[in-house]
């Protein structure tokens, strides 16, 4: 499109045909076609214009005009296409991921303005004065020591969970965490069960490993176990269920830790967003709940310092710490060792405690703060149907019928990013929202991007109720 639109195939201050009819007209996800208007419009190739779709910017970005980036986009062009393998194609088919990761409203995201990169930047000189040569190398998989004893102490005080260092690997996230474990413990066709609605990363991370996917409905209690086939293993966001934000209930943590032992099956469970409770006591882990519990524990710090830091951890039952630290090595040749040492000193400082508990309080005020825009312009019936305070976003419930995708398409054509629920299900359903990110923004972009969205639903034909 980028060649077409240089070239003057698509004339300038033309009009693109809507994403639907694109993606039914190329035999593609709308979600594909919709994330490349986003790109063309981020890189100034395209303009949206408020109810009236997607049109060719009159004056298209400087390097598009240049005669080597057409002839180089003609080269392009000139190549054979690109034949993707199955699992490829089914990958793209269900890409989401945004290439939006900051503003109003875009969720999970933690406002890294916030993180003291002073501080950091200190502990890290101090270090590499004289950096260990086994710092400088490739990790054996299970990342630096410091940083896994240092987890250990603080993960036992935080959250309950019961492990030794060498139960502790280093990742660089929950994605590569769920990749490995898929990879070393499941064959494909092995079933596994995943929440419904879920994360929409791990669901693909299945897909590619060739997994059989079991959507398990969440209520107000968390996931919703039954007697079907039993299942390899079983993914869970039990401290705050992304995306709703429900924990889950005592009785069904015992039941899910039961039907792991009978079965020989593994929890895997994804602590997203615990540290960020702003009422009541934090919820202990499921890792922690009994001695020796069949369960593989994830966590990241991209929520609680900043994404592009590209750390987290897996806590492991004894016996597949080995096999999981050998895999890892074989399979990422892990590194980052120096930075994982100044992290390993951040925490054992105290100063991560301490940041967590800043950031605690401000996400806190700037949710409460969004609750009363939503109280006060929509009304009552748009404010979160499970009020658990916690987390970095907030999914504001919309009308049976309601068009969410759409609406979080007009909102983005505005410069407002905002998720719809119903794409992070697995299959069809009613429910219908918008998931709305409010920790990296201050209360004036809120209150500015917020009435953005209201012009957005009114658009939609929202009927609002606000109270008098």
């Amino acid at each position: 499109m980028q060649a077409a639109i240089a070239e003057e195939v698509f004339p300038r201050g033309s009009r693109l045909p809507p994403t639907r009819d694109l993606a039914r007209e190329l035999g593609v996800s709308r979600n594909t076609v919709m994330h490349v208007y986003e790109s063309l419009m981020a890189q100034g190739y395209v303009t949206a214009r408020t109810g009236s779709g997607t049109w060719i910017a009159e004056t298209l970005p400087e390097n598009a005009l240049q005669s080597d980036a057409i002839a180089d986009l003609q080269a392009v062009r000139a190549q054979r296409p690109a034949t993707l393998s199955k699992r490829g194609a089914s990958l793209l088919g269900h890409a989401t991921a945004s290439p939006w990761q900051w503003g109003a409203f875009v969720p999970g995201a933690p406002d890294v303005t916030e993180f003291p990169h002073k501080l950091f930047s200190q502990i890290q000189a101090r270090l590499n004065r004289e950096p260990d040569v086994h710092r400088l190398v490739y990790s054996s998989g299970g990342g630096c020591p410091d940083l896994r004893h240092a987890l250990v102490d603080y993960l036992r005080v935080a959250r309950s969970v019961r492990a030794d260092a060498d139960q502790i690997l280093i990742t660089e996230g929950v994605h590569q965490a769920v990749d490995l474990v898929t990879r070393v413990l499941c064959d494909p066709g092995d079933r596994v069960w995943m929440e419904e609605p879920g994360y929409w990363g791990t669901r693909n991370l299945l897909r590619m490993n060739g997994l059989k996917i079991r959507a398990m409905p969440v209520d107000e209690h968390g996931l919703v176990p039954d007697s079907g086939p039993a299942p390899k293993m079983v993914f869970v966001t039990p401290s705050h269920q992304y995306p709703l934000g429900v924990h889950l209930s005592l009785a069904r943590r015992q039941a899910l830790i039961a039907l792991a032992r009978r079965h020989q099956s593994w929890i895997v469970e994804d602590d997203y967003d615990s540290e960020f409770r702003f009422s009541g006591q934090p919820h202990p882990s499921l890792q922690g709940l009994e001695t020796d519990a069949p369960v593989i524990y994830m966590g990241t710090f991209s929520k609680t310092l900043y994404p592009a830091l590209r750390i987290g951890y897996m806590v492991v039952p004894k016996p597949l710490a080995q096999p999981l630290r050998i895999a890892a090595a074989e399979l990422y040749r892990g590194g980052h060792l120096l930075i994982q040492r100044a992290l390993a000193e951040f925490i054992r400082l105290g100063h991560y405690m301490e940041h967590i508990r800043r950031m605690r309080l401000l996400y806190r005020q700037r949710r409460q703060f969004l609750c009363r825009l939503i109280e006060r312009y929509l009304g009552p019936a748009f404010l979160p149907a499970f009020n658990h305070e916690a987390g970095l976003h907030l999914v504001m419930p919309l009308p049976a019928g309601a068009d969410d995708v759409a609406i979080a398409a007009e909102a983005l054509k505005r410069g407002v990013k905002v998720r719809p629920l119903s794409q992070y299900y697995m299959h069809p359903q009613e429910a219908r929202g918008l998931l709305l990110g409010y920790a990296c923004v201050n209360e004036r972009q809120c209150q500015d991007a917020f009435g953005t969205l209201k012009a957005c639903l009114m658009s939609a034909g929202m009927v609002f109720s606000p109270p008098r």
